[in-house]
């Protein structure tokens, strides 16, 4: 008979009519560590699962982190070179402008100096050949005597207004038709008050039109002259006062119908078609010439009229060329809002770049924040090995919780497992 046998039928203690002896006590405590051996797999199989579907959802969140940082890496690179493709095409736009204004600022300043410089050496030639021409005209007061033939078949010429008048319109047109374009003047134009004046110069810029008359009275200056044939002076200061009152008269006459505001110029030319008679009135009739300044009427010879055509000439090429400048500067300007249209839609998308640069931190510090919890998560890995197999390994042997009857023991496991 086994010793052991004995043993295990002695009785512990007495519960009711029942017997409870150490095989029973045995018995219950392997079917008490059974128990607890199954709970402790039915834990470690849940802490299993739950490790293994985390880390399935950090996979599935690391993949669509990977994907959406890929799409997003993909469009900025083809932003940028979008953005490359603009700049290179807006420099050579800009390139290209630049040079084609540079060449027309070239070419115009060169022909603007050239107009310039043409204008001044005719000027110059102008004034000279007046000076010669003045200097021609008093050597010829000594020479009054020898022309009183041709002086008469002038008077013979201009016996009658119609035919002064024409002989003065005939000088007058010749010179302006000769200096200036055709459609830079008007002959027997109708002004708003209904008078006729004798030519109408079209001035630049919308400025009022230029009016010069051709009507000289003839007859008084040529009483003058019969008179200084005579030798009297009661004649000739009769036909002195006579000439001045004509004078006067043909004054107020052009300051009256010709001199509108806004239509016409502040000032109007009163032709006189000699210079001998232009410089008899500048010489002995001084007052004359001051009245008419005063009445904002000039005075103007064959000479004068022509050296003033020129410098109208001259006003209207430059006029002209004044014109296409601002036409250049229209388009300048116009150029110049369509970059600053273009800049503001670059500051534009370089907003929406910064947008998406700061998206990006976002979605990465989002990335970093899932990588640490499942690291943490990975961390929080219980171990199922054996003891024996932890000795083997030179590892030290887990924890155990001894029970208080010396044979329950229990796993306990660090948090750095």
């Amino acid at each position: 008979m086994d010793p052991i046998t004995p043993l295990l039928s002695q009785p512990l203690f007495l519960l009711g009519e029942a017997t409870l002896t150490v095989a029973h006590a045995l018995l219950a405590g392997a079917g008490l560590i059974l128990v607890l051996i199954v709970l402790l797999i039915v834990a470690l199989m849940r802490a299993a699962r739950t490790r293994a579907r985390a880390a399935a959802d950090a996979a599935a969140a690391a993949r669509e982190a990977e994907a959406r940082m890929a799409e997003i890496t993909r469009a900025q690179s083809e932003m940028q070179g979008r953005m490359a493709t603009i700049a290179e095409v807006f420099g050579s736009r800009q390139g290209e402008l630049n040079k084609a204004i540079s060449e027309r600022l070239d070419t115009m300043t060169g022909r603007l100096g050239q107009s310039m410089s043409q204008q001044a050496r005719a000027t110059h030639e102008s004034l000279a050949k007046l000076q010669e021409r003045l200097a021609v005209i008093d050597t010829a007061q000594g020479n009054i005597q020898s022309l009183a033939g041709q002086v008469v078949q002038l008077q013979q010429i201009l016996a009658n207004k119609q035919t002064r008048g024409a002989f003065g319109q005939s000088r007058m047109e010749a010179i302006v038709a000769d200096g200036l374009p055709s459609g830079a003047y008007e002959f027997q134009a109708t002004l708003s008050n209904g008078n006729r004046p004798d030519c109408l110069v079209k001035m630049p810029n919308g400025a009022p039109s230029l009016v010069i008359d051709a009507k000289f009275p003839l007859e008084s200056w040529n009483a003058i002259r019969a008179a200084g044939e005579t030798e009297s002076p009661e004649a000739e200061k009769q036909a002195a006062q006579a000439f001045r009152r004509d004078i006067d008269v043909h004054i107020k006459a052009i300051s009256e119908r010709y001199l509108i505001q806004g239509e016409t110029q502040d000032t109007a030319f009163m032709f006189v078609p000699s210079e001998s008679i232009f410089a008899e009135i500048h010489e002995n009739f001084e007052a004359l010439v001051q009245r008419a300044h005063r009445a904002r009427i000039v005075i103007v010879s064959p000479s004068l009229l022509m050296l003033s055509i020129q410098v109208i000439q001259a006003v209207l090429k430059d006029a002209r060329m004044r014109e296409q400048a601002h036409l250049i500067q229209g388009e300048v300007a116009r150029l110049m809002l369509d970059v600053g249209r273009l800049d503001e839609r670059v500051r534009k998308l370089q907003t929406h770049f910064s947008q998406a640069n700061r998206d990006l931190d976002l979605i990465l510090t989002s990335t970093e924040k899932v990588t640490r919890r499942g690291e943490k998560i990975e961390a929080l890995e219980l171990g199922a090995g054996d003891g024996g197999a932890a000795e083997a390994d030179g590892s030290s042997p887990p924890k155990m919780a001894e029970s208080k009857t010396g044979s329950l023991r229990l796993r306990v496991v660090d948090g750095d497992d």
